[in-house]
């Protein structure tokens, strides 16, 4: 892995890097996954082909964590928090398994407890918003 921002390489514990000081993941002057050069606007590495502006399970970056956590606490029932993330067929589904089942705040807090330990996968889908 490499810094998003100076583009050096990365030990997989690392959380800051200790080139340029910055958080792992911020950035987006090189490419994660190989280390070259891409403009910030690019959505594909041309040298790698990755996807650029989302990492494979991470919430987006231009989403805040905190946001989701409130949402997911207050509405997670009705999948308030996975339309702000982007993932508008999980928030249907939540919607009709909270009206049909009755079982949406369980859903609610199973995601609540995944965004609080970090270990959230978000899926690949296009934004409604």
């Amino acid at each position: 892995m490499y810094c998003k921002n100076c583009g050096a390489l990365l030990n997989d514990n690392q959380s800051v890097c200790l080139d340029c000081g910055v958080r792992v993941g911020n950035g987006n002057n090189y490419c994660q996954h190989c280390g070259c050069p891409v403009h910030p606007e690019q959505d594909v590495c041309l040298s790698c082909g990755a996807d650029l502006k989302q990492t494979t399970g991470d919430i987006p970056s231009d989403k805040n964590k905190t946001v989701a956590i409130l949402l997911c606490l207050f509405l997670g029932c009705l999948g308030v928090h996975n339309f702000y993330l982007g993932e508008t067929k999980k928030g249907f589904f939540r919607i009709l398994m909270t009206f049909c089942c009755g079982i949406g705040e369980i859903l609610a807090l199973v995601d609540l407890i995944l965004l609080l330990i970090g270990s959230y996968k978000h899926s690949t889908e296009t934004y409604l918003f």
